[in-house]
């Protein structure tokens, strides 16, 4: 049951809710937190910790996700991004890192004209390869007919196609859409699509053959998508609506389970563990781990969507350095504000309400506490 508001004489609108406007509530039943397993699985690959690291070249390197997946997680290589794009990305990294604020979306743009190279692509899959991780990596929906016979013979494992609104029904008159549908059955390898906002979005996608949905607009940290084109999706009802739509696909396929993924605006670890109880599988990470020491935006963080030539959507942000990409994900955490151990943070709230795997956890009781953000 969904709650209209009556915006003006002419306009309602659906009542939504933020990770911040819920709460978990913990139960009587507690668990110990070395009994809780965070473990997830895509396709027939799984992974100890349910995080993605989102495809920004600010946090995700080659070296990175070679990092994060022998943390357990899973890294997510950018295709259109510097490393496919220069030889020896460094130089253009410092370039973006030390431009003042002023000329930081100049230098993005000027930085990222540079065309992509197939050969890069190859070379980049294959160095995370050799690493002995899972190799995903990520195009826009633009872009994915262009290079991804590339990609999949480069060897990748998961390929992600990520955007700020993917839809399943592209219609174009000036050039031939992706057809997500024949492109995922003609795949030899399992696809992650997203952004998806709504019930219906995410149902259409799903239907694609999709291993896993992505929820939100991706990198609402660093992008100003709600400024710009008036688009924002509000994370606790957008993964409580696609969690939903993934028990009616289950229905109707049979038993298929499509992996639902927090995307984006989540901020502290305790966002990043109330997705989960909202509904979702995993959660992909772009600020947090733009934090580690390790990370190549060295304290600066910026999406794909701000290096747009024509319309750049965010900007790049100055983020503190608080740890390793371990001290990060697993502990042990030398401040109290949310930002380090989020692995602790996410078995120490599933332990308080009772729950040792991820999957029963979705059904923890919240609450919802509007404009409460104490």
């Amino acid at each position: 049951m969904t709650q209209e508001i009556e915006i003006g004489m002419g306009k309602s609108g659906r009542m939504c809710y933020a990770l911040d406007d819920v709460a978990i509530v913990p139960s009587r039943r507690t668990r110990d937190p070395q009994d809780v397993n965070t473990s997830w699985q895509v396709d027939a690959y799984e992974f100890d910790i349910p995080i993605v690291g989102a495809p920004m070249d600010s946090s995700m390197s080659p070296d990175t996700i070679i990092t994060l997946g022998k943390l357990g997680g899973l890294g997510v290589l950018d295709l259109e991004g510097v490393w496919t794009r220069y030889e020896n990305p460094l130089p253009q990294l410092e370039k973006i890192t030390h431009a003042s604020d002023e000329e930081a979306t100049r230098v993005l743009q000027q930085v990222y004209s540079e065309p992509i190279k197939p050969e890069l692509i190859t070379a980049r899959i294959q160095q995370i390869r050799d690493a002995g991780v899972t190799v995903a990596a990520a195009l826009t929906p633009q872009r994915t007919q262009e290079f991804y016979s590339t990609v999949v013979a480069a060897g990748v494992d998961l390929f992600v196609i990520r955007g700020t609104a993917v839809s399943a029904e592209h219609i174009s008159q000036t050039h031939e859409p992706l057809n997500l549908k024949k492109f995922i059955y003609e795949l030899d390898v399992p696809v992650i699509v997203g952004g998806a906002g709504t019930y219906r979005a995410a149902m259409h996608l799903m239907r694609t053959g999709a291993a896993g949905v992505l929820v939100g607009s991706g990198g609402s940290a660093v992008s100003s998508s709600r400024t710009i084109l008036g688009m924002h999706v509000p994370m606790a009802t957008a993964i409580a609506d696609i969690a939903a739509a993934r028990k009616d696909y289950m229905e109707e396929s049979d038993g298929r389970y499509v992996q639902v993924i927090a995307d984006g605006g989540l901020g502290t670890s305790g966002n990043f563990v109330k997705a989960f109880a909202m509904g979702a599988d995993a959660v992909m990470m772009g600020s947090a781990l733009a934090r580690a020491t390790e990370a190549p935006g060295h304290g600066m963080h910026w999406g794909r969507e701000a290096t747009h030539k024509n319309l750049p959507r965010g900007r790049r942000v100055s983020l503190d350095t608080v740890g390793t990409m371990e001290e990060i994900l697993m502990g042990p955490s030398t401040c109290a504000d949310g930002s380090m151990n989020y692995i602790g943070a996410l078995k120490r709230a599933m332990s308080s309400t009772g729950y040792t795997q991820l999957r029963p956890f979705q059904n923890c009781p919240v609450v919802a506490t509007p404009y409460d953000h104490r």
